[in-house]
């Protein structure tokens, strides 16, 4: 019985995790990682897999919120920019799969040092980068792609989609609000594709309890990022991203020299 209340504790914890983090330039990925260390939580398949396919509950997040945006007059302008954007990462998250599930995720040299160098290339951008006001509508297919381009990088646990994908569409000449509401839109595909291509690996071989845990950091990743969605557009509208450049470099040397 103690154990299973810590095991419901644990996805909680995650779930919550990868709600807030999943849309913040701090790598969702690198923080469940950390997180699940933390706890000794070992990185079995099945962690592996909760680990991705609650991130469809903080997509689902996304889809409510948007969703005028997203099915209304300017969708047909919108959805085909997006799959062209998502264009890379489907093809190398395909091609990379087994190499990334099995050497990438869970581990923590790999998420410390991407979360460090993410960190100071945040700052170094936000210091170059011009505030331009481009939007995804008036934004050609060539820009996208190499906005996709961006994203692939972070198949690597601990650069994060979300910074990514910001700092591609800054540099192609999006507003900060645009190229952050993009990431938003961008994670639809890429998410769903990797949690739908997992359980398809996995055959969904779950046991009647992992399937529970599934459904509840699903509904907890999705309450966690409606929240922190809203928050994080308000924060962009007023501030660059250099405090999470910070965040994390400090929280990659804490790890290091603490918990590490």
């Amino acid at each position: 019985m103690y154990i299973e209340i810590v095991i419901w504790i644990e996805a909680i914890i995650l779930s919550v995790v990868e709600g807030i983090t999943e849309f913040l330039p701090i790598s969702s990925t690198g923080h469940m990682t950390l997180v699940a260390n933390l706890m000794r939580i070992s990185q079995s398949e099945f962690v592996k897999s909760f680990e991705i396919v609650i991130q469809l509950g903080a997509i689902g997040a996304v889809a409510w919120l948007y969703r005028k945006r997203l099915t209304g007059s300017g969708a047909k302008t919108l959805w085909p920019k997006i799959l062209v954007a998502f264009l890379p990462t489907g093809i190398l998250g395909f091609t990379l799969y087994k190499a990334v599930k099995g050497y990438l995720i869970g581990n923590v040299t790999v998420t410390l040092l991407a979360l460090a160098l993410g960190g100071f290339a945040i700052l170094y951008l936000e210091k170059v980068l011009k505030n331009k006001e481009g939007t995804v509508e008036k934004t050609g297919w060539k820009k996208m792609l190499i906005i996709g381009f961006f994203q692939s990088v972070s198949m690597i646990p601990g650069v994060s989609r979300a910074a990514a994908t910001i700092i591609g569409g800054r540099v192609m000449g999006l507003s900060r609000r645009e190229a952050t509401e993009f990431s938003f839109f961008l994670a639809i595909p890429t998410m769903v594709a990797a949690a739908g291509f997992d359980l398809v690996k996995t055959r969904m071989e779950f046991s009647g309890g992992e399937y529970g845990l599934l459904a509840f950091g699903f509904v907890g990743a999705f309450v966690t990022a409606l929240l922190t969605v809203k928050w994080f557009v308000s924060f962009v509208e007023k501030h660059n991203l250099s405090l999470f450049g910070w965040y994390r470099i400090g929280l990659a040397v804490v790890y290091w020299l603490v918990v590490r």
